[in-house]
């Protein structure tokens, strides 16, 4: 599927972000995690957003939901695992399928959680990110899987149905996973089980995963005044940008960045018909 600008985050930033791309007439989709995984959501009251004092986080975000279904946006529940540039579009990856759009816009909050031991060094050799796309080369076979999500519980279902041996660890708070040259153990919270894949399940990956080269400081993606990073056709709004961590702030960078991705593709498609 193809469209003008991709949103990756469905909270504040990129709900503005993908509303201000289809008010300049460009198709968006926004991927993103269910809304009750957002921070937000858990919010009991919000009383510094202009105008909407007293909402609780999950009315706010259903509001900001409602809001761009009806502008026309288009949603898809998942989590983009990879991102490629390519002269024409950005081409990124959900689960097993492939989306193309020629703007992208980051709003995917702020990554939490760092990487378990071993964890980097055996990513492809049994580490996972995605049940749906591996789950098939571990059927038969003893798995971990590592859940920070409140669908993390249905991915290890789906392994467990097409044959995989599952072990389930929710949240644990430290895990070191094992293994020479491949997988062969992993440890979660003092608990050591043998396994040949483990699928680690959280509620986002740090920007500089999704797009290697991409510039930061201390953690945060560097922007400019249009929300563009330094990788062309790819902005960023939101927390992943820096404080303060706040609704309104998120809403204003989704409304510039939205504006600057849907400039960006216009100028793209004109490119394109003059080639």
């Amino acid at each position: 599927m193809s469209y003008d600008v991709l949103v990756i985050g469905g909270g504040p930033a990129g709900l503005s972000a993908s509303i201000n791309v289809r008010a300049r007439g460009r198709s968006a989709l926004v991927v993103s995690n269910p809304l009750e995984e957002n921070p937000l959501w858990r919010a009991e009251k919000v009383d510094n957003y202009l105008g909407l004092p007293g909402l609780s986080g999950a009315e706010m975000l259903a509001a900001m939901r409602r809001h761009a279904e009806q502008a026309g946006v288009e949603f898809l529940a998942g989590k983009v695992l990879n991102a490629v540039q390519m002269p024409d579009a950005w081409y990124v990856s959900v689960g097993p399928d492939m989306y193309n759009a020629r703007a992208v816009v980051l709003a995917a909050g702020v990554a939490r959680g760092k990487k378990f031991a071993g964890e980097a060094e055996l990513l492809g050799r049994g580490v996972s990110y995605c049940a749906t796309c591996d789950g098939m080369l571990y059927r038969g076979k003893p798995v971990a899987v590592v859940g920070y999500t409140d669908t993390a519980r249905q991915e290890a279902e789906f392994l467990q149905k097409i044959g995989c041996s599952v072990t389930y660890f929710d949240r644990p708070k430290q895990c070191e996973i094992r293994g020479d040259g491949r997988v062969e153990s992993v440890t979660c919270d003092g608990r050591t089980i043998p396994a040949e894949g483990v699928f680690i399940l959280r509620p986002t990956m740090a920007p500089t995963e999704l797009f290697p080269g991409l510039a930061v400081e201390q953690g945060y993606v560097t922007v400019d005044r249009r929300m563009a990073t330094n990788l062309p056709g790819l902005f960023a709004a939101g927390d992943c940008t820096g404080g303060p961590l706040q609704v309104s702030k998120a809403a204003g960078d989704g409304l510039i960045a939205g504006q600057s991705a849907a400039a960006w593709a216009a100028a793209q498609e004109r490119r394109e018909k003059q080639s």
